[in-house]
């Protein structure tokens, strides 16, 4: 990674950790150094993995701090969970205790003391969780990352079509993929929905192994994905496709001493000038509803005027 690339990192770190501060508080020194931890953690992550871009290195660090703020969000419900439980304990040891020849008076005081301070413990913790559940949100919504997968997601998707084909012509050639995890259906009515989630993190391990630094990978939604495949001739596009429907039908996941196999069906197209993130993706779904309905386990393509 470049010196300006790191730079760049580390100044979204800066600017993350104060919008924190800023927007919290009660921000004590212990969480800045949590936040700290976690994003040096993250930036060796990022070190040793495939990163497609700078762009997608900053959207797992932004990421990171949805987590952490989800982790805190849990750690909170779960506290106060433990309080509304003491609290219905103490009412109901007062209820059967009361009419017994002991100091009530006194312990009821002690007990109602002790009880105010656990309602006022369970309404700071309420509002925190409401809090933290509206900063989730729009983290959430301003994330470019699947959170299953840690690739983009469908809005940074958009995004990044719509920066193209506003542009009109481009001097390179650009090839839009539709992958379609075949039966996948199956998977989780026989093994798990967790296998089935197992069987996407697995497959975008693979893609990312056999796509090129300047290359996309986005989940497009439940078991599809799309690439996009840049600065690249029609021929090495097809060559590309055919490497990726080898890669995964020759690889198993092994998911509780079980070997999964899958096999995946892919819809191509190409970009051309006049073109929208709509017709891009029309194309490519048509090509890949032949691929399904040929048998599967395939690519076929359609270009701008048919296939």
């Amino acid at each position: 990674m470049k010196k300006d690339d790191l730079k760049s990192l580390v100044t979204q770190i800066y600017n993350n950790i104060l919008h924190n501060i800023d927007t919290n508080n009660e921000t004590t020194k212990e969480e800045i150094a949590d936040a700290l931890k976690h994003a040096s953690d993250t930036l060796r992550t990022i070190s040793n993995s495939r990163v497609d871009s700078v762009d997608q290195a900053k959207a797992i660090l932004a990421n990171s701090y949805k987590e952490l703020a989800e982790k805190s969000l849990s750690s909170y419900k779960s506290s106060n969970d433990s309080f509304k439980k003491i609290t219905k304990e103490h009412q109901e040891t007062l209820s059967q205790h009361q009419n017994e020849l002991i100091d009530y008076p006194s312990i009821k005081n002690k007990f109602d003391a002790l009880q105010n301070n656990m309602s006022d413990e369970v309404k700071k913790a309420n509002e925190l969780i409401t809090k933290l559940s509206k900063e989730v949100r729009e983290l959430e919504k301003s994330s470019n990352l699947d959170p299953l997968t840690k690739v983009f997601n469908k809005g940074a998707l958009d995004k990044y079509l719509e920066k193209i084909c506003n542009k009109g012509y481009i001097k390179h050639e650009l090839h839009l993929l539709i992958l379609d995890v075949d039966d996948f259906k199956q998977v989780n009515d026989l093994h798990g929905h967790i296998a089935g989630d197992k069987v996407l993190i697995y497959l975008t391990k693979l893609l990312r192994n056999t796509l090129r630094d300047g290359d996309k990978l986005f989940r497009f939604g439940g078991e599809e994905f799309v690439i996009i495949l840049n600065r690249v001739e029609e021929k090495s596009c097809l060559e590309i496709t055919q490497r990726i429907l080898n890669l995964v039908r020759s690889n198993r996941l092994i998911y509780k001493g079980k070997s999964l196999s899958v096999t995946i069906s892919i819809g191509a197209t190409s970009y051309h000038e006049g073109d929208t993130p709509t017709t891009l993706i029309e194309r490519a779904d048509r090509a890949l509803y032949v691929s399904k309905n040929s048998g599967k386990n395939q690519m076929n393509v359609e270009m701008k005027n048919g296939i």
